[in-house]
């Protein structure tokens, strides 16, 4: 074997440890649409770009009221879903039953919503967990399903969305026909797998292509892509040449494994960031989607499933700006649509290659064309970097961060951009704009060519103010911008 398969072998199976399609129309696509932010658009808003879009499948991480409302009447399938931290909850069938009664069956009716699946969790089973929801999944799951059918709702489906890292395949043999369910959990997965053979449901897993550059600097960059200009992974007579296609075989040797070889597999999540990391960018993210719609557009299938069509949620939606930082700052920009539903780069979900752009979302209000940066006339600069500091901890200050879009400032930019952040978050208000005398706002734009200084949406075309989501954006901050402060005390002082 040559040492540049070696390479890309061993890098697979870092992927493989360590991580974590579809059809000629976008409306065979899903969508995975998160809310974790500061402003989240209103979802009547949401859904009509989705039906602009052509998008009639979503996914979603709550059972919100006003979400599902919003949804009601319209031809789109969506996904439900229970957080992680509800799951001990369902293992009682009464408060199972009764979130069934709440957030499926009241919407179950001619012109409600087109409920087809209930996602039981979202990747429970992660190794960084350390086994917090093993022992409550798969009883949620099993009480969530029966309560479904219990109900008269048999043709709506239980799923827990899990991450890549519950199968392997041995580091003797890195290969997907090799691949097998985590050894800690293979008893568990194996009794779940049973339970959702018996009641038709699929098996849902989150596949990152990115992670694999993201986790490891050796890892083969087109291997993450879809030209196969990649050296292959050779897996007897098959050849592998993206990460992609790897992975999915390397789950369904696992599920074969316990046998159940055939059983459906969905594509829970699956995506490029656009910010936060160094290739977390437009660029890439266009190449990615270009390659994967292609792809499924065809029903290309994989080595071990040719042929066949995919099941495929792209993540995500819109991007988040106060999603947790701890896996990287990109996690706040996974979005096609920035987060006011603007869109980044041309996407074809036809998977037509075509250079079109997405309908962006319409009637978004914004706040006054008002920005929020250092006063050059600031006297005593002594607690610039107190501010600064300050500032990142409420508001979203990623894009500073090493390879983002807004790294290549100055001291001064730096401070003006997170000093606008958190006067956004705070919906402009005067006080927002002070900083001990360090701030001022201007109706000039301060963006640069590569730097968008945020004007943040209106109260009324987002569901939520920022006074009452502030404690969620506390993020530890800190410790993402250290360089950043480091630069304002060498220059400043």
């Amino acid at each position: 074997m040559s040492p540049s398969n070696l390479a890309v072998r061993g890098a697979w199976l870092c992927l493989l440890l360590l991580s974590a399609a579809a059809a000629p129309a976008a409306e065979a696509l899903g969508m995975n649409w998160g809310t974790q932010a500061t402003h989240a658009l209103q979802p009547k808003i949401v859904v009509q770009m989705l039906r602009d879009n052509g998008i009639k499948k979503v996914k979603l991480f709550d059972a919100d009221h006003g979400t599902l409302n919003a949804l009601a009447g319209t031809d789109i399938e969506v996904m439900v879903a229970i957080p992680n931290v509800l799951l001990d909850l369902m293992t009682d069938y009464d408060n199972a039953r009764d979130w069934v009664r709440h957030n499926v069956s009241r919407y179950h009716f001619e012109g409600g919503v087109k409920i087809k699946y209930v996602a039981v969790g979202n990747e429970p089973f992660l190794a960084s967990y350390n086994g917090t929801f093993d022992k409550v999944t798969f009883p949620a799951l099993r009480n969530i399903q029966n309560a479904l059918n219990d109900a008269g709702l048999s043709d709506v489906k239980a799923t827990v969305p899990l991450n890549a890292d519950v199968y392997n395949s041995p580091t003797s043999n890195p290969v997907p026909s090799a691949g097998r369910f985590r050894a800690d959990i293979t008893a568990l997965m194996t009794e779940m797998v049973t339970f959702l053979a018996k009641n038709s449901a699929p098996f849902t897993v989150n596949i990152y292509p990115y992670l694999s550059l993201y986790l490891s600097d050796d890892f083969p960059v087109d291997f993450a892509f879809f030209e196969g200009q990649a050296a292959p992974v050779v897996d007897g007579a098959i050849s592998y040449t993206n990460v992609f296609d790897a992975n999915f075989d390397t789950l369904v040797s696992a599920l074969k494994a316990v046998g159940h070889g055939d059983l459906p597999i969905f594509i829970g999540e699956v995506g490029w960031p656009t910010d936060g990391d160094r290739r977390a960018t437009n660029a890439l993210a266009e190449r990615f989607y270009n390659g994967l719609l292609k792809r499924l557009a065809a029903n290309a299938g994989t080595p071990l499933r040719p042929n066949q069509y995919m099941e495929v949620y792209l993540f995500g939606l819109l991007d988040e700006d106060v999603k947790s930082v701890a896996p990287g700052a990109f996690e706040r920009h996974w979005g096609i649509l920035r987060f006011d539903g603007q869109p980044k780069f041309p996407i074809d979900l036809t998977g037509q290659g075509q250079n079109t752009m997405l309908v962006p979302a319409k009637g978004v209000d914004y706040l006054p064309r008002t920005w929020c940066v250092y006063n050059g006339n600031a006297k005593d600069t002594s607690k610039l970097a107190e501010n600064v500091n300050f500032a990142c901890t409420f508001a979203d200050c990623t894009a500073l961060g090493y390879g983002s879009t807004c790294a290549g400032m100055d001291a001064i930019g730096n401070a003006s951009y997170a000093f606008n952040a958190y006067f956004q978050v705070q919906n402009q208000r005067d006080e927002a704009c002070d900083f001990q005398a360090l701030a001022v706002p201007t109706q000039t734009d301060p963006s640069t060519a590569t730097c968008n200084f945020t004007i943040q949406i209106a109260a009324d075309s987002s569901t939520s103010a920022a006074h009452r989501r502030t404690q969620s954006v506390l993020i530890g901050a800190p410790a993402l911008f250290v360089l950043a402060l480091l630069q304002l005390f060498f220059v400043l002082h």
